[in-house]
């Protein structure tokens, strides 16, 4: 057995160790909640990002495949609102339009962290805090108004994440929702008020959400066994 077999043999073993590590975070899941601000972009607001920003809250859960890549699912809670007063575009229609009506989201996220992401493994050179990007798919529903809402939508955003301590993480997400429909306004006079016909990906309406997290770590993947000596074979 020569001295390049073995060479061959550690670096295999110790590259399957790496990999287990890599794939292998402490806990499996993460549940939370979320608070923040929401902000409407549409017919009646086309370029303001932070114009009538309204409150929002929900619920997180997430799955951690490993320290690069998590599942979330969110559901939401959020207000949006608006006014045509002041705008400087025209509109077909000369009275002042206001809107305000609440939206609840369901939606479901791929997250990929740019550090490995643990408070532990530093032999992995992982990281307690990470920015990290997120996409997916979701469902928006606005109930009242004209008529309901309802339309799926993509989520596209950033954000940061931070283990304070074992179990506990916080978190700050900033994310657009492109929507594939108009009139999340809920007034018949800003569906398509310039009766521009288009594709799903143009001329709908959007909404922004800056949330903050805090979420609990639970499900260890390697449960330790605490009564060993008793096991009867």
């Amino acid at each position: 057995m020569t001295s390049t077999f073995l060479q061959r043999v550690l670096i295999i073993i110790l590259g399957l160790n790496i990999f287990q590590a890599l794939g292998a975070q402490e806990y499996k899941y993460e549940i939370g909640g979320m608070a923040g601000g929401n902000l409407y972009m549409g017919d009646a607001n086309k370029t303001s990002l932070f114009k009538g920003i309204n409150p929002a809250f929900g619920a997180v859960f997430r799955y951690n495949a490993n320290f690069r890549l998590a599942f979330k699912a969110d559901l939401m809670w959020a207000g949006v609102s608006g006014t045509t007063a002041g705008l400087k575009n025209v509109f077909p229609f000369e009275e002042e339009i206001s809107f305000s009506r609440n939206i609840m989201e369901f939606g479901g996220h791929v997250e990929f962290n740019f550090l490995p992401y643990s408070d532990k493994y530093g032999y992995l050179n992982t990281q307690r805090i990470t920015p990290y990007l997120l996409t997916g798919l979701g469902v928006t529903l606005a109930p009242g108004g004209d008529e309901t809402f309802l339309s799926v939508h993509i989520p596209l955003g950033v954000g940061v994440k931070y283990k304070v301590k074992n179990r506990v993480n916080l978190g700050c997400e900033f994310a657009f929702r492109k929507l594939f429909k108009d009139n999340l306004e809920g007034k018949a006079a800003l569906e398509d008020p310039y009766e521009i016909k288009s594709s799903a990906w143009k001329n709908k309406d959007w909404y922004t959400s800056l949330m903050f997290f805090i979420t609990w770590d639970f499900g260890p993947r390697n449960r330790p066994c605490n009564n060993a000596e008793s096991i009867a074979f």
